[in-house]
């Protein structure tokens, strides 16, 4: 906890506000620790709690089996579709290079 009692001081905020490059105001700075300060103290009141008895869970509900079954649908046509397309080569599309390029 930082000298005022709050979990989290001004000077914690804008610097991480600068880190992620947000250009916000001292008022910004002060509404936005604020905020978070509120956030971190419902964490420290769930932190206070004696879950030792509670089972760690990783989903909520009981999942059995989301995955559709795999059923082959019609698609489109290559050639239309590569008709539309701005280049094509070799039954593909044909894209810009964006890896190697200098600059």
């Amino acid at each position: 906890m930082t000298q005022s009692g709050s979990p989290i001081s001004a000077s914690d905020v804008a610097k991480v506000a600068r880190l992620a490059r947000l250009d916000i105001d001292d008022a910004q700075v002060e509404h936005f620790t604020e905020q978070l300060g509120k956030v971190m103290g419902h964490f420290s009141d769930i932190d206070a709690l004696d879950l030792s008895s509670v089972e760690p869970m990783t989903q909520p509900y009981p999942l059995v089996n989301v995955m559709r079954e795999d059923i082959e649908l019609p698609t489109l046509d290559t050639d239309e579709v590569l008709a539309a397309a701005p280049a094509a080569e070799e039954r593909r599309f044909r894209v810009p290079p964006i890896v190697g390029l200098d600059g």
